[in-house]
């Protein structure tokens, strides 16, 4: 069994794509998938599949969604392995994390051309600090995330990739999830 963590972009934000846990994770058990738990409201949830192919994981969970709630919902999947990569080569400071709010980590539908990441890097009016590595990247808002101008609207249309954001507390959580599976 694979064990998979779905991040769904853009779900219970601003009172828009409303999708409850509880169903989703219904729906997960729906679609074959075992061990399905969520964590908060916006679409983390880890669970085992017999599919080893996590693009056709990731098609069968947005027609699903699609399915169920009637919501064109993109999903951004990562294996517990790939998951605990990302958390170990992050490139936080002790300081940073410190105030694990302001880290966060930007799941990525596809590794970003360096090219592009420079010109987000550059068209971006605030004081975060930007790194990208492999299909993630890793931000610290320095002013916080409320304030910030560098919003998945503006990473993804300067990446032309899409883009989903959980800060470093969430993401700790979720490890901790998968430890217990």
């Amino acid at each position: 069994m694979t064990i998979a963590i779905s991040f769904l972009r853009g779900i219970n934000v601003g009172g828009r794509n409303k999708i409850r846990m509880a169903d989703l994770r219904e729906l997960y058990v729906s679609l074959g998938m075992k061990n399905v738990r969520s964590l908060l409201q916006s679409g983390n949830v880890i669970f085992e599949t017999a599919l080893t192919d996590l693009t056709s994981v990731k098609l069968e969970l947005e027609a699903g969604i699609h399915s169920a709630f009637g919501l064109d919902i993109q999903v951004l999947l990562r294996s517990s392995g790939n998951f605990e990569d990302i958390i170990a080569r992050h490139p936080f400071s002790a300081e940073q994390l410190n105030e694990p709010r302001k880290a966060a980590v930007v799941f990525l539908s596809d590794a970003p051309d360096s090219s592009a990441v420079d010109a987000l890097r550059e068209s971006n009016p605030g004081r975060e600090v930007l790194h990208a590595a492999g299909r993630e990247l890793y931000v610290f808002y320095t002013d916080g995330m409320a304030r910030s101008k560098l919003d998945n609207k503006r990473i993804e249309s300067r990446l032309g990739i899409i883009a989903t954001a959980r800060n470093w507390n969430t993401c700790i959580k979720l490890q901790r999830l998968l430890a217990e599976i």
